[in-house]
């Protein structure tokens, strides 16, 4: 399951004639009206077996259920067992995307609503553990502007521990317990980053307020749109840019999805519309006829066909983010640039049971050529991703990492000067560190950032903008968009590639 760790869940009505399906990779819809254990007949609509093995089912659990409970040798708090049994019902589903929802849980999320919870602002995942595979905390991605993305977490970073206890047998409502807590208590998390750097980051917990967009202008008269999240207001705010831009004589523009991990279906799609003239923007399928839909451009464009737009991608852009980067990308309206994108591809619903509730997925959700992106992810037209380390070098950095030279150098030096850490990453090199001078340097940056409110955009270091510029200024825009993949003629490329069928 992909959640906040301060689970912010969003609440939303439902009814028969305007259903919402959310892109649930971090804000799904609140509890609707409660469903039944009793009766089994209502499941089995639908289901693809016979009524009679259904019934045959229900009948052998519930006798299981009232044997155990009269029978085991210590007395059971039914409550304990049907959340056991409940846990297991989803876990059999194998789908991370799907689950039992605890009294605990359900009251959580009554308490994000409210905001009324401090958290670190870490958008995570919890895999179950497999063989050669631990199952640590997944970050999918760091909220901006939070303590978490002030620590320098980064997505694919996992944590192994919390406070000292291992991360590997807690289940995603433990670990968001111990995650969240008052505003101005301290965490301390054991980051696992790569194969071998291992370090710890004590962060003070803050009241976590996410900001749906970032605009700003940017050297070369393009528009800068960053959107963090998918809510309710991202549509508005992205055409509130739009207009920013446009006084601005825009000449192109960059949106930077990376990073972010989804939210609400129906934002994405009314993101899209506002640069997608005509056409199919997304599609739903399942097996339920009430959740196959397919959504349409509506001609309500806010951006001129004819000014370019660079979609900026990586590992940490999920669910909603990538409806939006396949919609622009098969609608040739956009051009990619970055890495892979998560593989988020499903649109699950959030529903009451009793005083409890679950997750599950009811549909996937198809790109305009028709690919599901899920465990596959959208590819980049032009790859760009930051070097890899090698040995000797991951060993460097924890070694640096370790000894929180960053962290001593910053609090020494909080306001550094650039020639100050330039000579700060000389001696870093001179002493032996094989570490490029650009990561040393992005390194003490990001550490003297901690303490300040993060720039919109980072020509210094981010190669995946300063591939993104190039493009713009390159002048043959209209035929990289030409030449340009689909979503599904990517996907089959990659497979061709990899040798995979």
């Amino acid at each position: 399951m992909v959640a906040k760790e301060d689970i912010t869940f969003m609440n939303a009505n439902r009814n028969a004639r305007d259903k919402l399906a959310w892109s649930a990779t971090a804000v799904v819809a609140v509890l609707c009206s409660a469903l039944s254990v009793a009766a089994p007949s209502a499941y089995a609509q639908g289901a693809g077996a016979a009524q009679a093995d259904v019934q045959r089912y229900f009948n052998l659990f519930q006798g299981a259920f009232n044997y155990i409970l009269q029978n085991y040798v210590d007395e059971v708090d039914p409550k304990t067992l049907y959340e056991g049994a409940m846990q297991g019902l989803f876990d059999s589903l194998e789908d991370p995307y799907s689950s039992f929802l605890t009294e605990a849980m359900v009251s959580d999320l009554n308490d994000t609503t409210t905001g009324q919870f401090g958290g670190i602002g870490l958008y995570i995942n919890k895999p179950v553990a497999e063989q050669g595979k631990p199952g640590y905390v997944e970050i999918v991605s760091p909220i901006e502007d939070t303590p978490g993305w002030r620590a320098g977490i980064q997505p694919g970073d996992q944590i192994t521990h919390i406070d000292g206890e291992p991360t590997e047998p807690l289940v995603m409502d433990e670990v968001l317990k111990r995650l969240r807590g008052a505003p101005g208590t301290t965490v301390t998390i054991t980051i696992l980053r790569g194969t071998s750097v291992v370090f710890d980051e004590t962060i003070t917990r803050a009241m976590i307020e996410v900001p749906s967009i970032k605009k700003a202008m940017l050297p070369d008269g393009a528009g800068y749109l960053r959107i963090v999240e998918f809510t309710p207001q991202t549509a508005g705010r992205v055409r509130e840019a739009i207009d920013f831009f446009k006084g601005k004589n825009y000449n192109g523009l960059v949106i930077d999805l990376r990073n972010n991990p989804g939210g609400l279906l129906q934002s994405a799609i009314q993101v899209a519309d506002l640069f997608v003239a005509e056409g199919i923007i997304v599609s739903t399928k399942s097996r339920l006829r009430s959740e196959n839909a397919v959504y349409r451009a509506t001609k309500a464009v806010a951006v001129p066909a004819e000014l370019p737009i660079v979609v900026l991608i990586n590992k940490g852009s999920a669910s909603a983010s990538e409806i939006l980067a396949g919609a622009l990308k098969d609608n040739r309206r956009a051009y990619l640039v970055g890495e892979t994108s998560y593989g988020k591809g499903s649109v699950q619903q959030v529903l009451s049971l009793g005083e409890t509730g679950f997750k599950l997925t009811m549909s996937r959700y198809y790109t305009p050529s028709d690919a599901n992106i899920d465990k596959v992810g959208v590819a980049p037209d032009l790859e760009v991703k930051e070097p890899e380390l090698s040995a000797e070098e991951e060993a460097s950095l924890n070694e640096l990492m370790s000894r929180d030279v960053f962290a001593k150098f910053a609090g020494d030096n909080p306001n550094a000067t650039p020639e100050q850490v330039g000579q700060f990453v000389k001696g870093l090199r001179a002493a032996g560190s094989p570490l490029s001078e650009r990561l040393l340097r992005r390194l003490v940056r990001n550490q003297l950032n901690r303490t300040r409110i993060a720039p919109e955009f980072d020509l210094d270091y981010d190669l995946q903008l300063k591939a993104a510029l190039e493009v713009l200024a390159g002048g043959q825009f209209k035929s990289l968009m030409a030449n340009s993949l689909s979503v599904l003629d990517l996907q089959a490329r990659s497979a061709v590639r990899t040798g995979s069928d």
